[in-house]
């Protein structure tokens, strides 16, 4: 598989579990939450969808070939962003994992776009206090 590939298939993975808009080939529209993906051929699966009628469904799913496109409704969440800042706290100790979704620092201390997810003591609470400072600076520009 390709960089690019790997990139492309990256890049739809982060929608997962996230609002998106999905355009089909034969003109219908829905709307919902992405709850899964099929690599093999690009079939999704929405949850809570609507569509363009208004009709609210349980689950969608739609075989790849007639997925047209994706349209992401969330702006997505900034790792990099995130593990810049921890950098200027914890220097030299901040591991991005971006194709994964986590940071880790100082080895210990795993941090997601949900916040502080593994870790306890002092490192981790001033990791959460860095977080919730971001998280708070990200809303104001919304």
């Amino acid at each position: 598989m390709s960089v690019a590939q790997r990139r492309f298939f990256t890049e739809v993975s982060a929608l997962a579990d996230r609002n998106v808009i999905v355009a089909t080939t034969a003109g219908k529209t829905f709307t919902g939450t992405l709850i899964g993906i099929n690599p093999d051929n690009l079939g999704l699966c929405l949850a809570g969808a609507k569509d363009e009628e208004g009709r609210v469904l349980h689950r969608v799913f739609l075989n790849g070939s007639v997925v047209a496109q994706i349209f992401s409704v969330e702006k997505p969440f900034d790792l990099k962003a995130l593990a810049d800042r921890l950098e200027k706290v914890f220097p030299t100790m901040v591991k991005l994992y971006e194709d994964k979704g986590f940071i880790w620092v100082m080895d210990k201390v795993k941090v997601t776009e949900k916040g502080v997810v593994e870790g306890s003591g002092p490192a981790a609470e001033r990791v959460e206090k860095v977080y919730a400072a971001f998280m708070g600076e990200m809303k104001g520009k919304v």
